[in-house]
C-alpha cells in the first residue's frame, strides 16, 4: 500500500512531553539512537504524511521546533501524563483526524501507518488503537478531532487513562501480531543501547 494512497488526511502528533523518569529525568525525545535523537527518526517517518506535524513537548522547545509545524505543551507544569499532550494536540490539529505516536517507538514503520490510516477511514467516528496480542497501544492511535470536547469532559471528571477513555468513546483495535517488534518501547537506557533488548 502506498503511503500517499490513503484518502484520510491526518494531523500527526508526536508525544515528547513526558517526565522521562525511566531515563533519569532526561528529555526522552532528544536522546540519541543510531546517531540521531529519537524524535528525528519519527520525524523522518511521518513528515511525508502530513502538512500538520505537531510535537507535544514541555522542555527544549527550540530544539524540537525544526521537527514540527506546531509545538504544543501541557496546560499544567506537573507532567500530568500523555492524555494532557493528546488534549493539546486535539485542540491544535488542523485536520479531522489526529494520528498519535510516542517518541520512543522508532521501529514503527510506514506500512503500519498506512494500515492505521486505511482502517481509521473505515471507522471514521471512533478512536482506533493498535492491539497486539492482549495488549492495547492507546498512544499508537488515530482519533477523530471531533471527539475533542468528549475528551475534555472526561479530563474534567478526572480521567487520565487514554486507553480507558478511548474505549469509553467506542474505540476499536487494529490487530497486529503478538510480540510485534515494531512496538518495542525504548524507554530505558539499556534499551537505547544498541544490541540490548531491541533488534537492530
Amino acid at each position: 500500500m502506498s503511503l500517499d494512497s490513503s484518502p484520510l488526511p491526518c494531523s500527526i502528533l508526536l508525544l515528547a512531553g513526558g517526565r522521562g523518569q525511566r531515563m533519569g529525568g532526561r528529555d526522552k525525545g532528544l536522546l540519541p539512537w543510531h546517531g540521531e535523537p529519537l524524535i528525528a527518526h519519527l520525524h523522518r517517518l511521518t513528515r511525508p504524511l502530513t502538512d500538520d506535524l505537531i510535537i507535544s513537548c514541555n522542555r527544549n522547545r527550540d530544539i524540537y521546533a525544526p521537527y514540527a509545524d506546531q509545538l504544543v505543551s501541557d496546560d499544567s507544569a506537573d507532567f500530568p501524563g500523555p492524555l494532557a499532550g493528546i488534549r493539546a494536540g486535539l485542540a491544535a490539529a488542523r485536520h479531522e483526524h489526529l494520528l498519535i505516536l510516542p517518541c520512543d517507538v522508532p521501529h514503527i514503520d510506514a506500512h503500519l501507518l498506512a494500515e492505521l490510516r486505511a482502517t481509521a477511514q473505515r471507522n471514521p467516528r471512533v478512536p482506533l488503537m493498535v492491539r497486539h496480542g492482549e495488549f492495547w497501544e492507546p498512544l499508537i492511535c488515530i482519533i477523530p478531532t471531533g471527539l475533542r470536547n468528549a475528551v475534555e469532559r472526561a479530563w474534567e471528571t478526572g480521567e487520565r487513562s487514554p486507553r480507558k477513555l478511548f474505549m469509553q468513546l467506542g474505540g476499536v483495535g487494529l490487530e497486529c501480531p503478538a510480540n510485534d517488534p515494531r512496538f518495542a518501547n525504548l524507554n530505558t537506557p539499556e534499551l537505547l543501547h544498541p544490541g540490548l533488548g531491541v533488534s537492530e
